[in-house]
């Protein structure tokens, strides 16, 4: 192997080939479970499909259950967007994954947490991967 392929080689793994990029904010504060966001606020069903227009967001069929961990305060004049993460047999690649849908698309069916806290978003909180 020739000496300038070989750093070729090192410099491409070094480089990181992902990047992150902050999207704009949804809103400056949000409702959660506790501060860290880590508990499940509620299960949601979707009344209707919503399709994911950034990184941000996650795609969602009617009819799956979703479970919402945080409820973003909207500004005024902005829309109403809660995160979550779909459960269900559609889009199982997306299980687990985190993202913000809008509040219409869900009716809550069932609580688990009462007690809630209001804590700011970051800017982590709109980052595309």
């Amino acid at each position: 192997m020739s000496y300038p392929l070989v750093i070729l080689l090192c410099v491409g793994l070094l480089h990181q080939t992902s990047s992150a990029v902050l999207m704009d904010k949804l809103a400056d504060s949000k409702i959660c479970g506790d501060a860290e966001c880590s508990y499940v606020l509620s299960m949601a069903r979707a009344l209707d499909d919503f399709i994911a227009p950034d990184c941000r967001f996650i795609n969602i069929k009617k009819g799956q259950m979703v479970y919402v961990y945080s409820k973003l305060i909207p500004e005024e004049g902005g829309g109403v967007f809660w995160s979550g993460s779909v459960y269900g047999e559609r889009y199982v690649e997306q299980m687990g994954i985190i993202g913000y849908f809008p509040a219409t698309v869900v009716k809550e069916t069932h609580m688990f947490k009462e007690d809630t806290v209001t804590i700011p978003t970051t800017g982590m909180d709109f980052y595309c991967y």
